[in-house]
């Protein structure tokens, strides 16, 4: 097996590790979906970690956007009306609940509630 290939074997073996460890660690938290079972249309309560945190100040209607993960799926998490939310940034554990719409072909969640949860060993 070439250097190259082994390389790659690793890194993958490595988000692969890490996706087992996120899909056990939401599997934790009580009344949760996984992101695998999430459609459109639905009401739900998910938990993850924020692999990323977008902020648009736009003159009309400035949004603060996210993208959560569980080990199984994502979903991109919008808050309205905000420049900045306090605790929401990349690497944050958080519990969302609220309804699923399509946006371009992928799952999104508008103004969900949420709560901050301990980060990995905290």
């Amino acid at each position: 097996m070439s250097l190259k290939s082994r390389f790659r074997s690793a890194l993958a073996s490595t988000d692969a590790v890490a996706a087992d460890e996120e899909r056990y660690a939401a599997s934790t938290v009580s009344g949760c979906t996984a992101l695998c079972d999430v459609r459109a249309r639905s009401r739900v309560s998910a938990s993850g970690v924020l692999r990323s945190v977008v902020l648009h100040p736009r003159q009309t209607v400035p949004t603060v956007e996210a993208e959560l993960f569980d080990g199984s799926d994502s979903i991109d998490v919008v808050w309205l009306g905000r420049r900045e939310i306090a605790g929401i940034e990349p690497g944050r554990r958080l519990r969302v609940e609220g309804m699923v719409t399509d946006r371009d072909g992928r799952r999104t969640m508008y103004n969900p509630r949420y709560e901050l949860r301990a980060r990995a060993g905290e």
